[in-house]
């Protein structure tokens, strides 16, 4: 069985082979700012984060990062138009309450933007909840229906017609399979079914 933190590497790195060295960025909900610094490590970037959990907050500034308490979903009304080359929403969509007008405003602050998210859509998931008739429950989504932080679960064609809708153009995805990028050329139907978790680039 892949381990969560092997995921999570794959997850990192992807989204660190998709960012330009010396990019200035700016990472949603950034946790303990494990991302942040790898890209500030790894790519030269400088930037900031957004985090909403206090202790996390705490974690990030002990490792040398500029990252505040805030609450993505009041917007980031502090920020410039294009500001930022990258703004990164990981692992964190799912969990907002507006998440149109997060992403809307990550557009607006950034030249692209990141974004991923686990896939409601994969086989798994549905599998779970067909035989089961429970709210499924595994690595990318380890919580029950009661204590769950993802109040918007989506699947890959969800986001796809949500992008379309508002003309955002997908210039880049990768999509991850038990923690690894998968590379077969699946689309439309099959991509939603096999995918764990996605990770778009995006802009407008």
């Amino acid at each position: 069985m892949t381990d969560t933190k092997d995921s999570l590497h794959v997850n990192y790195s992807v989204i660190t082979e998709f960012i330009e060295k010396g990019s200035r960025v700016l990472d949603l909900g950034c946790g303990e700012g494990g991302l942040l610094k790898m890209l500030i490590d790894k790519k030269h970037c400088s930037g900031s984060g957004i985090e909403i959990d206090q202790n996390n907050v705490i974690s990030s500034i002990q490792k040398g990062l500029s990252v505040v308490q805030g609450d993505i979903d009041e917007g980031l009304k502090e920020f410039m138009d294009n500001e930022y080359d990258y703004v990164i929403l990981n692992q964190t969509l799912q969990s907002t309450e507006k998440p149109d007008y997060v992403i809307e405003e990550m557009l607006r602050v950034g030249k692209k933007c990141v974004v991923s998210f686990p896939n409601f859509g994969y086989w798994r998931v549905r599998f779970y909840l067909f035989f089961k008739g429970r709210m499924p429950k595994s690595r990318m989504l380890p919580f029950c229906w009661y204590d769950t932080p993802n109040i918007h679960l989506l699947t890959v064609e969800d986001f796809f017609d949500f992008c379309k809708q508002r003309n955002i153009n997908i210039k880049k995805q990768v999509y991850i399979k038990r923690g690894k990028i998968s590379k077969n050329p699946f689309t439309g139907f099959l991509t939603n079914l096999l995918c764990e978790e996605a990770v778009f680039v995006i802009e407008r």
